[in-house]
């Protein structure tokens, strides 16, 4: 089952695409971080006292699954899949919890400077990558050799992927003026 190896490609692309993106969009500067942190106590996801940690926490998760998706090893594969399901989870969570209380009125800097509300396609959005994150760690579990243009291909793939993932707020919104 060699040609599973190729979904671990393309998967490890795709996680490190959105999570360069959304890590720099919440860094990028100390306006963008504090409007991240804002957008985290408007939220009301953790309590007041905790939104800094939480901010801290998910970038810093962030920044350890890119790292550990581009180290070229199984258990570092393992370990991003995993990290990176968590964390989605997670986001998944919260998003619904905002979503259920007060409908569409908070935005999420998820990627930056988006003001978007937040919206139901935010959880499929993140439910897609937990479906990604899995394939790709079954796909890190296979054996045999990789072929040097078809891992190309698998990873353009998973970075047009990701790039579509991180910019879903514009192309929502091209849909809906088309």
């Amino acid at each position: 089952m060699p040609s599973v190896r190729y979904v671990d490609v393309a998967g490890r692309l795709l996680l490190c695409t959105v999570f360069v993106f959304s890590t720099a969009g919440k860094v990028w500067g100390r306006t963008a971080w504090d409007e991240f942190v804002d957008s985290l106590r408007r939220m009301a996801v953790v309590g007041d006292d905790r939104v800094d940690l939480a901010a801290r926490s998910a970038v810093a998760a962030e920044a350890a699954i890119v790292v550990l998706a581009l180290i070229p090893s199984r258990i570092a594969a393992v370990a991003a899949y995993v990290l990176a399901t968590g964390l989605l989870t997670v986001f998944t969570a919260a998003i619904a919890a905002v979503l259920r209380r007060r409908g569409a009125a908070t935005s999420c800097r998820c990627f930056g400077a988006s003001t978007t509300p937040l919206a139901p396609r935010h959880v499929a959005r993140n439910i897609t990558l937990i479906a990604a994150c899995l394939a790709g760690l079954l796909g890190s579990q296979a054996n045999g050799p990789l072929h040097l243009s078809l891992a190309l291909v698998a990873g353009v793939f998973g970075a047009t992927l990701g790039l579509l993932v991180t910019r879903l707020d514009d192309v929502a919104e091209l849909l809906r003026v088309a």
